[in-house]
């Protein structure tokens, strides 16, 4: 049964048991989370989730489809515009509940098949599309370099926030991921980011 055949929970109770997922996400992880926990949580029974719902991976999956990020595609018009509403926002690498919510299911993406596909797939594969098109966006204008590498460079910014979160133990903040822009994104990827970068903080002011 597919998830649009599945019974609906409607409305606010089906908002509820979402958030209620999360919650339990953060508290204890994905390989801890149960759908009891949840059914607790959401002051609901089991029963009622797997009505819905077939199991905590299809669960899950919904429910951090459900958390914030950028509603519409922005289009600032230019590169580091676009990375910077997209990145230092609401659901962004900034943003703690985002970076939370990654870790709570970063172990379960290597030990877990079933979930880390449909991880892939139905989370990170539309926040992927989001930065590609930032990124073809910016070919198309002529900023970037003709050889640019468009799946070496989607992913780096974010790699590089991530590594310092995880490996060195960092809290990004807003100045960071800009300094990450400015001074290793555009010079790798731009025709000219000296001039760039000057054409955008005159923009700026």
């Amino acid at each position: 049964m597919t998830p649009s055949e599945r019974p609906r929970i409607e409305g606010d109770r089906e908002q509820e048991i979402l958030d209620a997922t999360l919650e339990v996400l953060g508290d204890v992880g994905y390989d801890r989370l149960t759908m009891d926990a949840v059914a607790a949580r959401a002051k609901a029974s089991k029963a009622t989730l797997y009505r819905r719902w077939t199991n905590k991976v299809s669960l899950v999956i919904e429910a951090l489809q459900h958390t914030k990020g950028p509603q519409e595609i922005p289009d600032t018009g230019s590169l580091r515009g676009d990375l910077q509403q997209v990145f230092c926002g609401v659901g962004g690498l900034s943003d703690p509940t985002s970076i939370s919510t990654f870790a709570s299911v970063l172990t379960a993406i290597s030990r877990d098949a079933a979930f880390a596909e449909a991880f892939r797939t139905e989370v990170i594969g539309p926040k992927i599309a989001v930065s590609r098109k930032l990124w073809e966006r910016a070919r198309d204008r002529g900023e970037l370099r003709p050889d640019a590498d468009l799946d070496l460079l989607e992913p780096a910014l974010a790699g590089i926030i991530l590594h310092r979160v995880f490996v060195m133990g960092e809290v990004p903040d807003l100045d960071v991921i800009t300094r990450v822009i400015d001074q290793i994104i555009l010079p790798a990827a731009t025709r000219d980011p000296a001039s760039l970068q000057t054409t955008q903080r005159k923009t700026d002011d």
